[in-house]
């Protein structure tokens, strides 16, 4: 046989056509007329045997190269970080790797147990009441915020920052259309969120703000001021942050945010090609049946010992219907047990002392990159982990150049806005290492 996986003969083809009554494959299609039947061969290579299929495969595998091989400093979203060896052997087991939703609390107390454990650290990174068990990803996590504040509030606009994820204002505005939902952008200034035009456009028809925290361009956004704006008419204020960075950073649950969405990709997700991922959505009780997706909740049974069940199931997946918040009715259990896990094992001051180097190392790269002539963009800004620079030349171009000398570099950011050509995001991780930053640095320097 050719392919184990499939395994059938000719003597099975005889034996099938002679049990449905017919000769051959070819009368399969006589129904169809002969003359709208492509009756050529089709432009495709012969079938390779196994071990020639797997060397082909190879062979084109090895014409990539990964973050294992050579430094990356790109972010935008996904990020490489330390991610504890005990992350795989845990998730690997197949009690975990092969579960699904749990409608059984009585067979499935080490998976809920699980996904409360990661409700609860999400819960304390954000300041927040309650967390639901995960989404598919931040984007989707966003959106999903935004389409609850225009239900509970029951108005029509969005005001979203242009600092946001450009991908997941993508995925904003699609929700939207759906729901017929107006998304106002609101524009940047010196890389945070223009807070004269967004007073200029709020008002009483607004449902939410939604910011970002670190925004997208790596700068802090000033929480305070936008929560003012936002909560003068009644509006919510969601934020959408990396949850490393609130091992450092005043959450956004003491800034007044109502609901705090992100990725929890930090947290022992590797950066697998884009995904998949693990969204995070935390909110407070006022709004706690109305969070998408699935609640697990703690409880004792008839004997007093701590148990874990689906909870506030009253939801989209049951009776709801038309009238849910959400038709989202799953989550990302795996990829929030490897965030747990990570989290666990790295600890609440491991957290913090990870969130601190990403900071330090970051602002060694702005130093080691200014004293090899290369502009900052928004100096002036407190940043995480991230930062954009001014290049002299297409980033495209830089960035070509930068791996032929080794180096993975940064996002071009005029991808998304053309005002922004020839503008780099960089990102720098605990995972650099300072000979990396000042090779980096130099050779950037040198394109200029």
């Amino acid at each position: 046989m050719n392919h184990r996986y499939l395994p059938m003969t000719e003597a099975d083809q005889k034996e099938m056509l002679e049990v449905i009554g017919v000769d051959s494959i070819e009368e399969l299609f006589s129904d169809i007329p002969k003359d709208i039947r492509f009756n050529g061969e089709m432009k495709l290579k012969e079938a390779l045997r196994e071990p020639e299929l797997v060397r082909y495969f190879q062979g084109l595998a090895s014409k990539n190269v990964s973050i294992k091989q050579v430094p990356s400093f790109l972010g935008a979203g996904v990020y490489e970080h330390y991610i504890p060896s005990i992350v795989d052997h845990v998730i690997s087991r197949s009690e975990f790797y092969t579960a699904y939703t749990p409608y059984q609390p009585e067979i499935s107390q080490g998976e809920l147990q699980a996904i409360f454990e990661f409700q609860t650290m999400i819960c304390e990174l954000t300041g927040m009441d309650l967390a639901n068990s995960s989404m598919y990803d931040g984007p989707t996590a966003l959106a999903e915020a935004a389409m609850l504040c225009a239900g509970q509030t029951k108005k029509k606009t969005i005001l979203v920052s242009k600092s946001v994820h450009p991908e997941a204002r993508a995925v904003l505005k699609t929700n939207a259309t759906g729901q017929r939902l107006n998304v106002i952008e609101i524009d940047t200034k010196d890389g945070v969120t223009d807070l004269e035009q967004l007073k200029e456009v709020y008002d009483e028809n607004a449902a939410c703000v939604v910011v970002q925290y670190p925004n997208f361009f790596g700068n802090l956004e000033p929480l305070a001021e936008i929560e003012a704006v936002t909560h003068s008419e009644k509006a919510l204020f969601v934020v959408s942050s990396n949850p490393l960075s609130l091992g450092l950073l005043k959450s956004p649950g003491e800034f007044g945010a109502d609901i705090v969405v992100g990725d929890a990709q930090p947290f022992g997700i590797s950066t697998q090609f884009g995904g998949p991922h693990c969204g995070y959505f935390a909110t407070t009780k006022k709004l706690m049946r109305k969070v998408p997706g699935r609640l697990v909740g703690q409880t004792t049974d008839e004997h007093g010992q701590r148990g874990f069940v689906l909870t506030l199931q009253a939801r989209e997946q049951h009776i709801r219907r038309e009238k849910a918040t959400s038709n989202i009715c799953s989550n990302q259990a795996l990829n929030a047990l490897a965030a747990s896990v990570a989290m666990t094992a790295i600890g609440k001051k491991g957290v913090r002392e990870m969130a601190y180097q990403n900071v330090q190392k970051a602002a060694y790269m702005k130093k080691m990159l200014k004293e090899n002539g290369v502009e900052l963009a928004y100096d002036h800004q407190p940043s995480f982990n991230e930062f954009v620079v001014k290049v002299t030349k297409p980033v495209e171009q830089v960035n070509q150049e930068l791996f032929e000398k080794g180096f993975i570099g940064g996002y071009d950011l005029g991808r998304d806005n053309p005002t922004l050509e020839n503008h780099m995001l960089i990102a720098v991780t605990e995972v650099r290492t300072r000979e990396e930053i000042e090779m980096f640095a130099k050779e950037l320097g040198g394109l200029q």
